[in-house]
């Protein structure tokens, strides 16, 4: 791939539920200076990383746009453009009328039912 960001800030999350502390949830900021670079490549491999190998939920999202009450909800669905879950491809959108459709909805619903079951409390670490 070969792209590497020009800044690359992990934030830390703030008074986070316990359900998702315990997930170890992290946030991170990630610039490219140079806009005009196809970013899909680069997101698409940086969710499959995250989500290869172990439990896990990873999305990607235009900034302002997290709230513990809102992950990967209907509100902010057509704010998320990548998502993944453990054992799936990665799926990234570019498309603002894409990340408007029904179809999109409904992949991102499908990420928060995968994020529900691991912040379920009957799931044992």
């Amino acid at each position: 791939m070969g792209l590497v960001p020009d800044a690359y800030l992990p934030y830390p999350l703030l008074e986070q539920p316990e359900a998702v502390e315990r997930l170890g949830l992290v946030s991170y900021d990630v610039d490219f200076v140079d806009t005009s670079l196809d970013l899909r490549p680069y997101t698409r491999a940086v969710l499959r990383r995250v989500c290869t190998g172990t439990q896990a939920v990873a999305w990607t999202a235009f900034e302002g746009t997290f709230h513990y009450d809102e992950l990967l909800t209907d509100q902010v669905a057509d704010q998320v453009y990548g998502y993944c879950t453990t054992g799936a491809e990665p799926v990234v959108e570019w498309d603002v009328a894409a990340l408007r459709s029904e179809r999109w909805r409904r992949g991102v619903a499908g990420a928060r039912a995968a994020l529900d079951a691991l912040l379920s409390p009957d799931r044992s670490l």
